[in-house]
């Protein structure tokens, strides 16, 4: 008879080939090492990137900031710094320029944000509905956002100008007398806020027609079978849908208005620009920080203004967050009722 040599079954201890053989062999607590680094580890190593480029370019700029706010520093020997603690801020805050550019950078947010977002949520629910065009509409309503703000601020301001502007002669049809927009506090700021509004606008129409799409249809369905009209259901339907959205836009457009630069620095028209008029009528925060950093070259007092700007808008995010908090708990009890 022959001999018959064993065979080792597949994949058994003889079968060094088969797959993850190796892996097999390792120790148990290094593979327990590489499985926790895994699973744990890759996630930070994703989103490493992000937070290095935002230390580099955020992080470091905000504390370094701060550290310059607190000396006082000319803008030809940044190196050489004296130190001068709360000074600054001392010094802005008995500032009548600083508190006129507070208010100015008020005024301008709530009258450019208000019409623009209530004018982008109605330009939204037009571009919800099926229409014909309605690609072309979409494009058309973000090409003044495409528009860069020196090409939108120089025809705005052409328009208003006061003796040959196109405004002037419309006001003239109807009996008006011509506006001086530039040196008039208030013509000004509508002005400014004009082109605020027209360069935004469409910007976010966009982010609500986004969201409202998204917005099911069967509660349209369910509010037209009980009788709603279309006004009942933008309102009891399509503002609740995108209400997370709507606080989006907000906080953007705060962030925008108070950081307001190039708008009224080219409405200006040269030196008037950087002090917002010749008697500061419309200075903003952002054109007050560069009047004290580029023309009067005092980065510790610029440095300062920014950095109120930040505290300002820290501020409002918390005023904003209590304002909400305060409004759901009157709501809670009152749904609580109603069930």
């Amino acid at each position: 008879m022959a001999a018959s040599t064993p065979v080792a079954p597949a994949g058994g201890p003889a079968d060094k080939s088969a797959p993850g053989a190796h892996d097999a062999g390792a120790p148990p607590r290094r593979r327990a090492l590489l499985h926790r680094l895994d699973v744990r580890g890759a996630p930070y190593a994703f989103v490493a990137p992000f937070f290095v480029v935002f230390a580099a370019f955020s992080f470091y700029p905000l504390v370094h900031t701060s550290w310059i706010s607190l000396h006082r520093v000319e803008l030809a020997t940044m190196n050489v710094m004296e130190w001068v603690a709360f000074d600054n801020y001392v010094a802005l805050w008995e500032d009548e320029h600083f508190w006129n550019a507070v208010g100015n950078t008020i005024t301008l947010g709530v009258i450019s944000t208000v019409p623009q977002l209530l004018m982008a949520l109605g330009l939204a629910h037009l571009l919800n509905y099926r229409m014909r065009g309605s690609t072309f509409f979409r494009v058309a309503a973000l090409t003044p956002y495409a528009t860069s703000v020196g090409a939108a601020a120089l025809v705005f301001t052409m328009l208003f100008e006061r003796d040959f502007g196109m405004i002037n002669w419309m006001l003239g049809l109807f009996g008006f007398d011509n506006v001086d927009f530039e040196n008039n506090k208030w013509a000004a700021q509508i002005a400014i806020s004009t082109i605020v509004i027209w360069r935004w606008t469409g910007y976010n129409a966009l982010l609500y027609l986004a969201a409202m799409q998204a917005v099911p249809r069967e509660r349209y369905e369910a509010a037209a079978i009980d009788g709603a009209s279309r006004w009942q259901q933008f309102l009891t339907v399509t503002v609740p849908g995108i209400r997370s959205t709507i606080v989006f836009t907000m906080v953007l457009s705060t962030i925008g208005a108070t950081q307001l630069f190039g708008e009224p620095l080219i409405f200006g028209q040269g030196p008037n620009g950087i002090t917002g008029g010749a008697d500061n009528q419309y200075q903003t925060l952002g054109l007050l920080l560069y009047e004290e950093g580029w023309k009067n070259y005092q980065m510790g007092r610029a440095a300062t203004v920014a950095w109120v700007m930040f505290l300002l808008l820290v501020l409002v995010f918390v005023v904003q967050r209590l304002v909400r908090r305060a409004a759901s708990r009157r709501s809670g009890p009152t749904r609580s009722t109603a069930s």
